[in-house]
């Protein structure tokens, strides 16, 4: 059976685009590959909260010293881990903001990554645990970011991502793009998302 873990980042409900896709795509997937478990997390309606002075510290002691406090700060952090562990896919919606994501996704990804839970040290390099994974993200943009326009070169979202679950050892990543979604090529852009759905959905 294959784990699954769909994380929504969007504040809006109805509204969302990249909820919307994200949605269409597991319902596309689901007719190809039905024997999965899924397992859902909500941020944008449910965010976790931000790491603290407190955390950090909890974050660089072994658990074998830890006080009441900060076991109880790092628990959070761990359950996150080990759900995020326990799925061999991902599917993680996002829309863009400020050239990048939205808050509560670098919160969720600062309690994920983290010194021997997913990755190590290892003669002064940095080494991913979390091997053998497919990611698969799907985001919505008001502007068009696509390689050939003119907004392309501060595209932060796609490049972060990429980077830093390519740090944590998931290097099969894939990208849906819906560009351009508060211009006029609104329709285009969902029409050319929902193809790339369909495509991804048959042979991931």
């Amino acid at each position: 059976m294959t784990n699954l873990l769909h994380i929504d980042t969007s504040p809006r409900k109805e509204e969302s685009y990249s909820r919307t896709l994200s949605r269409e795509f597991l319902e596309t997937w689901k007719n190809h590959h039905p024997n999965i478990e899924i397992t859902y997390r909500d941020l944008g309606l449910n965010p976790i909260p931000y790491i603290d002075e407190l955390w950090v510290t909890a974050k660089f002691t072994k658990p074998d010293h830890y006080t009441s406090d900060l076991a109880d700060v790092i628990r959070l952090s761990d359950e996150l881990i080990d759900e995020f562990l326990a799925a061999d896919r991902y599917v993680i919606s996002s829309p863009m903001y400020n050239l990048s994501i939205p808050a509560v996704f670098k919160s969720y990804i600062d309690h994920i990554v983290r010194p021997g839970r997913t990755f190590t040290v290892d003669a002064g390099s940095f080494k991913g645990l979390v091997t053998g994974k497919k990611i698969l993200i799907i985001t919505a943009r008001g502007s068009d970011f696509r390689p050939e326009s003119a907004l392309a070169p501060i595209d932060f979202q796609e490049p972060y991502l990429k980077a830093i679950f390519n740090f944590i050892g998931i290097t099969d990543i894939q990208f849906i793009h819906a560009n351009g979604l508060r211009t006029e090529r609104r329709e285009q852009a969902l029409a050319e998302s929902k193809e790339a759905i369909r495509a991804i959905a048959t042979s991931w």
